[in-house]
């Protein structure tokens, strides 16, 4: 009797471990196919987060080459503008420039002799009536060509004769011996002038100096003068 009491537990218990080990496979195959789709799924996301990935990339390279395109015509306008800019103040330096003219006369006031002396010397014509563009320097009776261009002088001089001592002045371009004006008589009054016209470089000097051993004069009537203009630009 106990025997066959204990053969029916030993069947008893293998059959609920094996309905219990059926029932943990079916659980472990469920796992295992829920599992396919899932991963499945991540695939999937991943291959797309990787083609919005490379779209935007693509996307940030575009505006970049966009951006650069707006950098490289935004630098050519300033470029243009600058041009522009420097085109126009080169046009309203030569409507400036254009517009040369002096006339000075000997002393700035009162009346008296220049010279004599032993070596030429550079008269000083002080007392300004026009400098426009002040190209002419009362300073130093130095006239600086701002442009290149044909200019005029004329220069008077006036004095009392002297039989050693003449009424003479000469012009002179950077040093270069021009024309001379140049009067000598025994008694009176003497004047003497002369002109020329000269093809001047920007910063060409044109000044007029005191013959060796003449002598001028000037007085109220500002008899001894100089004068120059810009005829036109070459």
């Amino acid at each position: 009797m106990e025997i066959m009491v204990f053969f029916s537990l030993l069947f008893l218990v293998c059959s609920v471990s094996t309905n219990q080990t059926e029932a943990d496979n079916e659980i472990v195959d469920q796992q295992i196919s829920n599992q396919q789709p899932c991963q499945q799924d991540i695939h999937a996301v991943l291959r797309e987060m990787a083609v919005s990935l490379a779209e935007q990339k693509i996307e940030i390279r575009t505006l970049k080459q966009d951006n650069q395109e707006h950098v490289t015509k935004l630098e050519r306008q300033m470029t243009e503008l600058e041009r522009q800019k420097a085109e126009i103040e080169h046009l309203k330096q030569q409507s400036k420039v254009k517009q040369v003219a002096f006339s000075a006369s000997l002393l700035e006031g009162g009346y008296g002799y220049t010279g004599p002396f032993n070596v030429q010397i550079t008269l000083v014509f002080r007392r300004v009536i026009t400098n426009i563009g002040n190209a002419y320097n009362p300073q130093t009776g130095i006239f600086i060509a701002p442009v290149r261009g044909a200019y005029h002088f004329e220069w008077h001089l006036h004095g009392h004769a002297y039989k050693s001592h003449p009424i003479a002045g000469v012009l002179f371009r950077n040093g270069e011996h021009i024309f001379l004006a140049f009067e000598l008589q025994a008694s009176g009054t003497v004047s003497t002038s002369c002109g020329t016209s000269l093809l001047l470089e920007p910063g060409d000097q044109v000044s007029l100096r005191l013959w060796a051993h003449a002598r001028i004069f000037d007085g109220v009537n500002h008899d001894t003068n100089f004068s120059g203009h810009l005829l036109f630009t070459v």
